[in-house]
């Protein structure tokens, strides 16, 4: 058998059984690919020889993942974010913020400070230090279980100088000011959470529960982020597909939306645009 009939087979049953994916694949080949290839740690044209224990373990994997819809991710104790492997498992969701991919495109403000909020596993708060080699990062969360896996994936990418962890409730431990605060912060509405597929119930309701309309941690964060940044600083924060709730609820901060599930906040800009012209004009007379 090879790894290719192997995944083969493995994709059938994953298609046969209605699972829900969204946790670093969307489809049920790239997910048995990710399964098998993970679980085995073999070329992918590897030929198995005596194929019934490495078969078997993967047997015993899909049906984990099949009947108990635990993801991939927790079933490997590894999750994968632009290119770089992070360990996780329950204490933690299941790295895919849209954030990593944004980070390149942060370099030309060179910042020397970084804070990731709601870090979890520290994903983030890692790849940060990797865009910005001059920075130093903070990764700051609530549970100590979270901190515990940033913990391990700090030292295990060797990032023990770079990345400071600390126990906070957002910013309430934090004293220093930042270039760049980033976040992926509990978003989802108590209406969604109610709905959310059984795979998603596997990750820790702290870290997904954002209130009624997902956004009371976010409101937090806009009205603390500007005593947290320096001068031209920026929020970059991620709510998934809660872009219209945000501008309702908070129409008169001036956001920009690299993407639809990410918005940066620089207070700056929101103080420059509260400048109306008819205020410009009463502060000159």
């Amino acid at each position: 058998m090879t790894l290719a009939e192997l995944i083969a087979r493995t994709e059938r049953a994953l298609r046969a059984a209605d699972l829900h994916y969204g946790h670093g694949t969307d489809n049920a080949h790239d997910e048995a690919a990710w399964l098998v290839l993970r679980g085995l740690g073999l070329p992918f044209d590897a030929d198995l020889g005596e194929p019934a224990s490495d078969a078997a373990r993967i047997e015993r994997l899909t049906q984990r993942r099949v009947r108990e819809r635990v993801p991939v991710a927790y079933l490997l104790k590894e999750a994968w974010l632009t290119g770089e492997a992070f360990y996780v498992d329950e204490r933690v969701i299941v790295p895919r913020s849209h954030i990593a991919e944004l980070l390149p495109g942060l370099k030309r403000r060179r910042p020397q400070r970084v804070l990731d909020l709601c870090t979890g596993s520290g994903c983030l708060a890692i790849l940060a230090a990797r865009a910005f080699p001059a920075a130093r990062v903070d990764a700051a969360d609530l549970s100590p279980a979270a901190l515990a896996v940033a913990r391990k994936n700090v030292v295990g990418h060797r990032m023990g100088r770079r990345v400071q962890l600390h126990r906070s409730d957002l910013f309430s431990a934090l004293r220093e000011r930042y270039d760049v605060i980033l976040s992926n912060p509990p978003y989802v509405s108590g209406a969604a959470m109610a709905r959310l597929p059984a795979e998603y119930r596997h990750e820790p309701r702290l870290a997904l529960a954002g209130g009624a309309d997902g956004l009371d941690l976010v409101a937090r964060m806009l009205a603390e982020a500007p005593d947290y940044l320096e001068p031209n600083g920026i929020l970059v924060c991620e709510i998934g597909d809660g872009q219209a709730g945000v501008r309702r609820r908070f129409p008169k901060i001036k956001l920009a939306w690299p993407r639809p599930e990410v918005f940066i906040y620089d207070p700056a800009r929101t103080a420059r645009a509260s400048r109306t012209p008819s205020s410009r004009a009463a502060r000159a007379r």
